[in-house]
């Protein structure tokens, strides 16, 4: 007798995409309302709801978020009726940031009253490149798709091998600022160190698995950054632009090496370097296009990153 097929409730937007990537988007009854590539999953039901507004700008973003936090309120809402009625088999979730989408405890919230027997809740929680390559294995195993998950992994593997390997004729790494939000300023951390060294560049102020820091425009020029890459967590491409752009304007940024050389871009965090999901392999190639144009051209200028200084 075949075993029937899980009822999956996805959380989280980087777990939507593992799913969808090892071919059973299809078993998705229930989403979180982040959770939009791909494009087919925005037919699966959201369950969520954010508490703040996210079109604010970056400061107020950040001030609302810091008062939820501080009054240990979740920053995301679980709508526990809509769960129940998913009658979902495994739920996916992440226990890594409070800020970045719904959190173990928004969860047990929400199943506190289930009546019944529970679904089995995954929680993942990379922090390195290593990390985010293993927790396709893991949400693989937990859909009785391990040999799926693990091939997963190693696809992604050998792709970013590939990249490395490319950047032997690299002639030299420069230094990197990889700016996860822009006010107050915020160094991308968890697996975007590992991203930069593998696209051939030398990561600043950040260190591989430890989560984005709070920092100053003091400390970046300090740091001496031969480019700065904006990636604001949860914009896309023209937000990251037109927000980067008065970041850019900023006097003490004006003033940075990487100004002056005219190696500042934007880029789009939410779809490519905020995830930990399957896109990440991508996020290498756009990040070595732009340190490195001589040796790659993937093609995604103007689709996912864009210079904010110079031509």
């Amino acid at each position: 007798m075949t075993a029937k097929a899980p009822r999956i409730v996805s959380l989280l937007p980087s777990a939507t995409e593992i799913v969808a990537a090892l071919g059973v988007a299809d078993r998705l009854v229930g989403r979180s309302h982040e959770c939009d590539f791909p494009p087919e999953v925005a037919a699966v039901p959201a369950l969520t709801r954010p508490r703040i507004d996210p079109a604010k700008p970056s400061r107020a973003i950040h001030r609302d978020v810091s008062k939820l936090i501080g009054a240990a309120l979740s920053v995301f809402e679980v709508d526990a009726e809509k769960l129940r009625a998913a009658r979902p088999d495994i739920i996916l979730t992440q226990h890594q940031c409070e800020a970045c989408a719904v959190t173990e405890q928004d969860l047990a919230d929400a199943l506190a009253e289930w009546i019944g027997g529970k679904p089995r809740v995954v929680s993942l929680a990379p922090s390195t490149l290593a990390g985010v390559w293993g927790s396709f294995a893991t949400v693989g195993d937990a859909l009785d798709l391990g040999w799926a998950g693990r091939e997963l992994s190693e696809h992604a593997r050998e792709r970013v091998g590939i990249i490395y390997e490319r950047l032997g004729g690299a002639q030299e790494r420069p230094r990197v600022a990889c700016i996860e939000w822009l006010d107050p300023p915020m160094i991308a951390g968890n697996w975007i160190p590992d991203m930069v060294n593998a696209a051939g560049g030398r990561p600043v102020l950040a260190e591989s698995g430890a989560h984005a820091a709070r920092t100053t425009l003091a400390k970046i020029v300090d740091s001496a950054p031969d480019v700065m890459i904006l990636m604001p967590c949860g914009f896309d491409l023209s937000r990251a632009v037109s927000e980067g752009r008065d970041f850019v304007a900023r006097p003490s940024i004006a003033r940075s090496r990487a100004a002056r050389q005219e190696k500042i871009w934007a880029v789009d965090g939410n779809g490519y370097f905020n995830r930990p999901g399957p896109r990440l392999v991508s996020s290498v190639e756009i990040l070595a296009e732009i340190l490195h144009p001589d040796l790659f051209n993937a093609g995604y200028q103007g689709k996912v990153w864009e210079k904010l200084t110079g031509a």
